[in-house]
């Protein structure tokens, strides 16, 4: 038990047990979504256990995790990361398994295995929310006619301009074989080709000279906002963000998107362990991830949370068109299959980096 003395509200006293745990730090990738684990998870937890917490941003939280795992050093006792970095990160012994009789139970009184979506709980992470990358495009740039297919992404005759993509060949490969033809329900099967991934660099090497790449999440409404690029590969929480939150002459597709998940996790050996599962089981409370997904538009990991999602803030937005998870979106989605990258990453960020630099 740390004995540090922190100021909290009288109202987190109240509530806070006579000895208060923490302090704890949740770190995500930031950004909007960071914003929004504060307000709807952090900061509800603090006041009503008296635990100080705090969220810390990363711009790669599985590679912080690991570097501190391995050096010893473990500042925060809770880590956002995808699907298959949790996947890696459990294979390596680097993260804490979980235990789902201790999530909360479903609305209706389900076990949380039972509620939550498939593949949303695996051994050491349980899902916060899903997301998907979407084709965002700059409404200014096309005003004689938007794109509407995947496509036209890689029409720059048609539609011209610079095209921005995540520096990574889980979503390049993946979106360039979409963009050739190759139905969401097989792209998984022909990438898992020698000729497949060479259709996929082949696709890429049509608009080489036009990618912008980026990185982190929120460079993606950043180029379309500076007119670096007239479409981009983005999030589709910071795209639903820059559109109604900050009035941005943006538009976006449902069609070429991949369906992933981003999970919590706890590090091998974190001090706050314990106190991290208790973080982890009141932020999986379906009625908490509903309010999350009424702030931005990532679809909540569990069944009985998605009908009560709500409007925006605005209190005129419907979530519903904007969740990846609504059945309409969802159907027309690549479903990100985090076994075939555990399998095959590894190999294809190599390939992926030699044709970065040829």
């Amino acid at each position: 038990m740390r004995t540090e003395l922190f100021l909290v509200s009288a109202l987190a006293l109240a509530a806070a047990p006579a000895l208060a745990e923490g302090p704890l730090n949740v770190t995500t990738y930031g950004g909007a979504f960071g914003r929004t684990v504060e307000e709807a998870y952090v900061k509800p937890f603090a006041q009503e256990t008296g635990i100080q917490t705090t969220v810390l941003d990363a711009s790669d939280p599985p590679a912080r995790l690991k570097a501190e795992v391995e050096a010893g050093n473990i500042t925060s006792d809770v880590y956002e990361v995808e699907q298959s970095d949790v996947i890696r990160l459990c294979d390596e012994g680097l993260v804490e398994p979980i235990d789902p009789a201790a999530l909360a139970k479903g609305a209706d009184g389900s076990d949380a295995a039972e509620d939550y979506l498939p593949g949303a709980l695996s051994e050491c992470g349980a899902a916060i929310m899903v997301w998907s990358t979407v084709i965002a495009y700059d409404k200014d740039a096309f005003a004689g006619g938007a794109p509407t297919t995947v496509a036209d992404f890689f029409d720059t005759a048609r539609f011209p301009g610079k095209r921005g993509i995540i520096k990574r060949p889980k979503y390049a490969l993946e979106f360039a074989l979409l963009g050739d033809g190759v139905p969401a329900a097989q792209v998984y099967d022909v990438l898992g080709t020698p000729e497949g991934v060479d259709r996929a660099f082949r696709k890429l090497d049509t608009i080489k000279k036009d990618i912008v790449w980026w990185e982190a999440g929120a460079q993606a409404p950043q180029l379309l906002a500076d007119r670096e690029v007239s479409m981009t590969l983005a999030y589709n929480g910071r795209i639903f963000d820059a559109i109604v939150g900050e009035g941005k002459p943006f538009g976006f597709l449902w069609d070429g998107v991949n369906l992933d998940m981003d999970y919590w996790v706890i590090p091998k050996g974190a001090p706050g362990k314990d106190t991290a599962m208790k973080f982890i089981a009141f932020a999986s409370d379906p009625a908490r991830q509903a309010v999350m997904s009424s702030m931005i538009a990532y679809g909540p990991s569990r069944r009985s949370a998605l009908g009560a999602v709500g409007k925006y803030k605005d209190g005129k937005t419907e979530m519903a068109p904007y969740l990846p998870s609504t059945p309409d979106n969802a159907a027309r989605a690549l479903v990100n299959d985090a076994g075939f990258w555990a399998d095959h990453g590894a190999e294809l960020t190599e390939r992926f980096n030699a044709w970065l630099a040829s």
